[in-house]
């Protein structure tokens, strides 16, 4: 199973952005939906996540500007991304995590510069 992350791209500072992440096909039982980043020259770092009871959560340096939300129909998972800093410039990557194992995608590139 593959996680497609898209929705990247080049945006000015105070722009958005959507990302989605869909599996290539259904996972069962998944537990956790989350969104990960990985700056330039730096660590991955979580930015959000939901549970499947639908509880959200997010880094202190996106709150409020950011928003995870899942598409259960779809099976789609997205990050709306508000009023972006050059400081989010980063790969952003979507991970799935059932009770078996973790699914990640390959991600997207986020650039935010004027």
């Amino acid at each position: 199973v593959q996680l497609q992350a898209s929705g990247g791209g080049l945006v000015q500072p105070g722009g958005s952005l959507r990302l989605s992440c869909l599996p290539s096909r259904t996972i069962g039982g998944v537990r956790i939906r989350a969104w990960y980043r990985q700056p330039p020259g730096k660590q991955r770092e979580s930015v959000a996540s939901i549970t499947a009871g639908g509880a959200t959560d997010y880094s202190e340096s996106v709150k409020g500007r950011f928003s995870i939300s899942r598409d259960i129909a779809k099976n789609t998972l997205h990050l709306q991304m508000n009023n972006l800093k050059p400081e989010d410039t980063a790969v952003y990557f979507c991970k799935w995590t059932n009770t078996y194992r973790e699914f990640w995608g390959q991600g997207t590139q986020v650039t935010v510069s004027s």
